[in-house]
């Protein structure tokens, strides 16, 4: 089942996502039981994870876990749209990380798909830190010369466009997916300037150098193969 915030493209759940691009059998789910906490006393936050559990059927706004793409192992990182508007606290920060940490450790490469409203203001500064927190991992990860790719969905937006959904080595947006930081209304009262229609678009930022592909849905699997199958011991040629 899809769904669609309004102005944006339909969405798929992380599980759709996983079974369109992991190798059939092949996702092996880590961390599924951590859950967040209200560590500040957020009014009604223990009530809004409650009603995220329910709608989403996920403990959290992410979903990760090892798998294999096109027979090259990997692991998955999937955000959860319908889980809080795939907002990023302290246990996504976690597992993402745990993520990253893990495919180090295995020395293969990471696939994350963004889609998110950017930091969980429920949880204020704790979720803010998670920005460095996933940034230090994707670091540490790279430094081994280890390939990360990137997949910006509808909307990449926030604290996770500033942290770790920016850092891929190859950033894959999907045709007509809104990705930035600020939102085009307050870009627009600050600057007091009117802004392009296709402002924070995918199709934007290729043009502006800011990702490195854009692409339908249809074709994902096949590019995240090619690229996993270069980056290994075949170099073979591919067709995107």
């Amino acid at each position: 089942m899809t769904n669609a915030a309004k102005g944006g493209l339909p969405r798929l759940t992380a599980r759709m996502w996983i079974d369109r691009l992991a190798d059939g059998g092949s996702f092996r789910e880590m961390d599924s039981l951590m859950r967040s906490a209200d560590r500040l006393g957020f009014y009604r936050y223990e009530d809004k994870l409650k009603e995220a559990v329910h709608n989403s059927g996920e403990n959290e706004a992410v979903v990760t876990g090892y798998a294999s793409v096109g027979g090259y192992p990997c692991v998955l990182a999937v955000m959860e749209p319908r889980f809080m508007a795939g907002t990023m606290g302290s246990v996504v920060g976690e597992k993402i990380t745990r993520a990253f940490e893990s495919a180090a450790k295995r020395r293969i490469a990471v696939v994350s798909l963004s889609s998110s409203g950017g930091a969980r203001m429920q949880e204020g500064v704790f979720s803010l830190m998670q920005m460095a927190k996933t940034a230090a991992a994707v670091y540490r990860h790279g430094k081994k010369g280890l390939l990360y790719l990137s997949v910006i969905t509808d909307p990449t937006l926030g604290g996770v466009t500033a942290s770790f959904a920016s850092l891929g080595d190859i950033l894959i947006a999907l045709k007509g997916a809104r990705y930035g930081f600020t939102g085009r209304r307050i870009v627009e009262e600050t600057t007091h300037e009117a802004l392009p229609d296709d402002f924070q678009t995918a199709e934007y930022a290729f043009r502006h150098g800011q990702v490195d592909y854009v692409t339908e849905e249809a074709g994902l699997r096949d590019i995240l193969s090619c690229l996993l199958r270069l980056h290994g011991k075949e170099k073979r040629r591919c067709r995107i």
